[in-house]
């Protein structure tokens, strides 16, 4: 039985609504263990365990010594209950930041991978693009994101079961000579590690614009970048719907046509919903790791706890550490790390 362990803590609306999350994902067949204030809650209802853990360091500057220091926290009971094997994945919103470091710590990297990354695919109508990282590093050297191009790769043919994906890397610019040196350096190793790859089809560097047009099915990034652009086509596609809805109630002739383009509409919100999609897989370490957003409510929550439990039935891991290692894409012993 795969067991999804919970962090309460974190989230905007409160331990509560983390809690009526979960139990919307135990009645789907997820078996969930829930660290947060017992008092708030609630019964645990069946597939649920609760573990009275009120701390929490989703706040905290300094995640790192937070995890270290504060074993009775939330976020640090969860993690280590992943990295113990009562849980096989870790699902938790709120800080990113401290949410890693936990991952970090107790759950570990996998062999020979530099740092974990944030996966997540974004809600593009029709044209669904996997983007990583998008968060968990801001700084990064080019073995890294070479690695992030066979984690990407291995993701969503894992669970997107899209074969030999498509494989880009964000620039400013498709030509090979073109982007920072980072990307410059990245592009090569890249071009050179995935001539003959059976696993995916590097296409070079692609711009902003190929986020949403649909031209790879997976594009490679800095956290820092990654991050950036994650947060704009959130921004725009909400912008977007305002101003539609603005205009619709502007006049009797624009609430006549938005009645008339009512359910499209709908359909349309909910496809670009973020809460849709249920959070970022966070790739590399030895267990599977899910982010959600802080803002997310009990059904985005759901909808990551049974995301969390879909990566570890598809083996998420393991074939990502497969994808690195027939690419020769994993550090070698002796070889720096981070």
């Amino acid at each position: 039985m795969t067991v999804i362990a919970v962090d309460a803590n974190g989230a905007d609306l409160g331990p509560s609504e983390v809690a009526a999350g979960a139990r919307i994902a135990a009645a789907q067949g997820v078996e969930v263990i829930l660290f947060g204030p017992a008092g708030e809650l609630g019964e645990a209802g069946a597939g649920v365990e609760i573990v009275d853990a009120p701390l929490s360091i989703a706040k905290d500057p300094d995640p790192v010594r937070a995890v270290r220091d504060t074993p009775e926290a939330s976020i640090v009971q969860a993690a280590v209950a992943v990295g113990e094997g009562r849980a096989q994945a870790l699902v938790c919103n709120g800080s990113t930041g401290v949410a890693l470091a936990a991952g970090w710590v107790h759950i570990k990297r996998a062999p020979g991978v530099h740092r974990p990354a944030l996966a997540l695919t974004l809600p593009v109508p029709g044209r669904p693009v996997t983007l990583l990282d998008v968060g968990a590093n801001a700084d990064v050297r080019p073995e890294m994101l070479v690695q992030f191009a066979f984690m990407g790769a291995a993701y969503v043919s894992a669970v997107l079961g899209i074969e030999r994906p498509r494989v880009a890397l964000l620039s400013n610019g498709s030509e090979a000579e073109r982007g920072s040196q980072l990307v410059i350096e990245t592009h090569a190793r890249l071009a050179a590690q995935c001539a003959d790859s059976d696993s995916l089809v590097f296409i070079g560097n692609v711009e902003g614009t190929a986020l949403v047009a649909g031209v790879a099915d997976v594009v490679v990034t800095d956290g820092f970048t990654g991050n950036v652009a994650l947060k704009l086509i959130e921004g725009v596609s909400q912008a977007t719907l305002g101003a539609i809805r603005d205009v619709a109630e502007a006049s009797l002739r624009g609430r006549l046509g938005g009645l008339a383009l009512q359910r499209g509409l709908r359909g349309f919100r909910e496809e670009i919903d973020p809460e849709r999609q249920g959070g970022a897989y966070l790739l590399g370490l030895r267990q599977l790791g899910v982010l959600a957003h802080g803002s997310f409510t009990r059904h985005g929550i759901a909808r990551a706890i049974v995301r969390a439990r879909r990566g570890v039935d598809e083996d998420l891991v393991g074939r990502t550490h497969a994808a690195l290692e027939a690419a020769g894409a994993l550090r070698r012993a002796g070889l720096p790390s981070a």
